[in-house]
């Protein structure tokens, strides 16, 4: 494996949360990025405080040697028509091609619950129905060419407290799309905290995934949030998710599958925590110490 070809990032939801912007309200976006460059990370994605035209955010990164991996786009595939979900992503893949990016990270959130503060994760997760998955996929492939036309490639991010979380439902919705437009974004995280097996996801599905968020999980709280019906947002709260080499998950073995996948792009950190609880940049460092201690990048 050539491990020049990954590039190791780092997500802003650490300093300020998109989902709950008062956490983290005071951290600005030039300590944010300063300190990402500083932790040593050559890639972001994008945070809500980031500049949204590339002219003004482009010499923000580069004096810093950062690079955009990618960012976020929410689709409304199974709850709004079409047209309504292409307009919005055009804007997006456009804002991110004049960045450089290579993939853009889609989540369906028709139906999801990710952000209903009140809605158990586990008890009140969505189902999608028959025509859902027909409307989903159709949609996606769709993005999938605008995306390729422009030289880019979607990547879908399975995700908590939506229709497509777990491994039969991940299974589905890579059997319904064509490999050529639709890809996997590979969460570590978001794959252990809803008791799937993330080395077999890879493994399953290596030749579609074409981007990596590495998450850990504290499984005392995440045992805690099923337990006691918690809502994803109370569970971040909580502190369920944390950086790689501080929770429950054994990084070690999941490096060596995605090393003798030849796999090439960016794995990027990501841990949403209250950064009052949880220091960003010790939490950086502390993830990217551990990440060269399993993998020498």
């Amino acid at each position: 494996m050539n491990e020049s070809k990954i590039r190791l990032g780092i997500a802003p939801i650490a300093w300020t949360n998109d989902d709950m912007p008062e956490l983290g309200k005071e951290n600005t976006f030039e300590q944010c990025i300063s300190e990402m460059a500083l932790s040593g990370y050559v890639g972001t994605e994008i945070g809500n405080k980031y500049p949204k035209d590339p002219d003004v955010l482009r010499p923000y990164l580069d004096i810093r040697g950062l690079s955009v991996a990618s960012a976020w786009f929410s689709a409304f595939l199974t709850t709004k028509p079409y047209e309504e979900t292409e307009q919005a992503f055009i804007e997006h893949m456009n804002f991110l091609h004049a960045m450089g990016a290579k993939v853009i990270v889609v989540s369906e959130q028709g139906h999801s619950i990710q952000g209903q503060m009140d809605l158990a994760i586990f008890k009140e997760k969505p189902v999608f129905s028959a025509s859902d998955w027909q409307a989903l996929a159709t949609g996606l492939e769709r993005l999938g060419a605008l995306a390729n036309a422009k030289g880019m490639t979607i990547v879908y991010h399975h995700h908590m407290g939506t229709g497509v979380q777990t491994t039969e439902e991940i299974t589905r919705l890579m059997d319904l799309t064509d490999p050529e437009k639709v890809s996997l974004l590979f969460d570590t995280g978001h794959l252990v905290f809803s008791g799937e097996d993330p080395i077999e996801i890879y493994q399953k599905y290596q030749e579609r995934i074409k981007h990596i968020h590495f998450k850990d999980i504290r499984e005392q709280i995440a045992r805690q949030v099923s337990t006691t019906e918690q809502s994803f947002l109370n569970a971040v709260k909580s502190g369920v998710f944390t950086v790689p080499g501080d929770g429950m998950i054994d990084f070690a073995p999941i490096w060596e599958v995605i090393k003798s996948s030849d796999y090439e792009g960016w794995i990027v950190v990501e841990a949403e925590q209250d950064p009052a609880q949880a220091n960003p940049f010790e939490y950086a460092v502390k993830a990217r110490d551990y990440i060269h201690e399993i993998t020498s990048i």
